[in-house]
């Protein structure tokens, strides 16, 4: 199921869409709907990740701050990444790609956001060395 969104774009945003729709040979809206997609993080309670890190006990904190994709899901990911790289991308592979990408960037920010909390909370040092 889809829904129909009117939305008025800045219009060197939208040649830049029209650029990329030319170029991977799909329509603009579906250009569209992928970056839109890959941009917004989930906010569903899958992985059981939802719960506000400032609730998390400190080890639970610290354990955020090395969270990795797992391993058959990396290298999956790299791997539609590189056929991308070579543009023999099917489309279920370019939605399986987003849905990947959209995982990684979720984890990516959990990850920054814990080793925040980790610094707020005097785990470890800050970054800024």
């Amino acid at each position: 199921m889809s829904t129909q969104v009117v939305v008025e774009l800045p219009d060197d945003l939208y040649r830049r869409a029209e650029s990329l729709a030319q170029l991977t040979s799909r329509e603009v809206g579906q250009v569209l709907a992928d970056a839109i997609a890959s941009s917004l993080p989930l906010f569903d309670d899958q992985d059981g990740d939802s719960t506000p890190l400032i609730e998390l006990s400190d080890s639970d904190v610290l354990y955020l701050t090395h969270l990795q994709l797992p391993p058959a899901r990396d290298r999956r990911l790299s791997r539609l990444l590189e056929r991308q790289q070579a543009d023999t991308l099917t489309e279920m592979e370019r939605s399986e790609l987003s849905a990947l990408m959209q995982v990684y960037m979720h984890g990516l920010l959990r990850k920054a956001q814990a080793l925040a909390e980790a610094t707020r909370r005097g785990l470890q040092s800050s970054l800024e060395s």
